[in-house]
């Protein structure tokens, strides 16, 4: 036996002795109307859309009303849909607070900026300087919670997310429970400019109708948030079993065929374990190419596809996960989810993988299971 098998054989005892991670509580506030019951069931069509706005929930119901105007948008998200996969998975206290952003609070440093401007450098108030930090949403929710447990806050591009979710996954394998995981995001008119002005977003005159079939230069920018309460036992209410998260900063084309087996092949799954793979197609021409590889790898296996209807943000992966997890506890897959409506689903969901990537760099992939 080599060094290799020696080393493989070594992880997997190490991974069997180690707790399992379930996914016991989900919160999201997006684009569609996920702070209600139900599944996408009336999914909002955003065909024609060149930029999506978040739907705003009901913030009285979570938040005191003299705390809101104070808010960032990511804050108030954050809060709703931290509290509501807290409430979910029926617990008072976490263990953990971990997040993942890519630009944070970014409406807030808009405005201290525009202010620092507009007065001459004079008369500047601190406020929106203290809460455009990308830590904000983590302290203000402990600051809710009263947690003064770990709480940390991951700044990495696309491999914001899957940079906390596999801190929580760790934090469960090595004992703790009940940990806060999520990821966010918002739009701002200065950001949104700069970014449509370099082709990183879509122009209106771009959009042909559906992402899926048809694609040109850049995406069409969201905003969003998700969370997770990961805790190490399963329940009646768990969404899916976490196995493992992995990423990586860059591929080299046809490189993902690679990554993707590689990824399989430590945690002892193959290919043909697979019932459904969750992919991120944006739509944009010159990086959708690398959705293109797994679907060629991967021809007879199921796929559903998640930003033609909630649009594309540095942590959409959240939004990609909550997708995931919804499915595998229904077991049913919504309609606008797939590129062809005369797909056939497989009859029992067992096993999803979540392939993504962000403007062809953080290339991450989530494997869960039914519970």
């Amino acid at each position: 036996m080599g060094l290799e098998e020696i080393a493989q054989v070594l992880y997997f005892v190490k991974l069997k002795e180690m707790n399992k991670c379930f996914i016991n509580g989900v919160g999201c506030v997006s684009a569609q109307q996920t702070t209600e019951e139900g599944f996408l069931i009336n999914p909002i069509d955003y065909l024609e859309s060149n930029m999506i706005d978040v739907v705003k929930p009901e913030y009285k119901a979570f938040i005191p009303p003299a705390a809101i105007r104070r808010m960032s948008s990511s804050v108030k998200n954050s809060v709703v849909a931290s509290q509501l996969a807290i409430n979910e998975a029926g617990i008072k206290d976490v263990a953990a607070i971990i997040t993942g952003t890519g630009l944070g609070c970014i409406g807030d440093s808009e405005k201290f900026l525009n202010k620092l401007i507009d007065d001459n450098e004079e008369y500047l108030t601190p406020t929106s300087f203290i809460q455009s930090t990308h830590n904000t949403v983590a302290g203000q929710i402990a600051l809710g919670l009263q947690c003064k447990s770990y709480n940390l806050t991951y700044v990495n591009g696309g491999a914001s997310f899957p940079s906390a979710l596999l801190d929580g996954l760790m934090k469960i394998q090595e004992g703790e429970n009940g940990v806060l995981v999520g990821g966010m995001d918002e739009l701002s008119s200065v950001t949104n400019q700069l970014y449509q002005k370099v082709h990183h977003y879509k122009q209106r005159d771009e959009i042909h109708g559906n992402i899926l079939h048809e694609r040109s230069k850049g995406c069409v920018p969201s905003e969003g948030a998700a969370f997770f309460v990961l805790e190490n036992e399963k329940k009646e209410n768990s969404y899916a079993e976490l196995i493992d998260v992995t990423y990586v900063n860059e591929l080299d084309k046809g490189g993902v065929s690679t990554f993707l087996n590689s990824f399989l092949k430590q945690n002892n799954v193959e290919m043909n374990d697979l019932d459904l793979i969750v992919l991120g197609n944006n739509g944009d021409v010159d990086y959708d190419t690398f959705y293109d590889e797994v679907e060629s790898l991967t021809p007879s296996i199921s796929k559903v596809y998640f930003k033609h209807v909630f649009g594309e943000f540095m942590t959409s992966n959240a939004i990609g996960l909550w997708v995931a997890s919804n499915i595998l506890k229904t077991n049913s897959i919504p309609e606008v989810l797939l590129k062809d409506k005369t797909q056939n689903s497989p009859k029992e969901l067992k096993r999803i993988l979540f392939y993504n990537q962000y403007r062809g760099k953080d290339h991450s992939l989530i494997l869960l299971q039914n519970v």
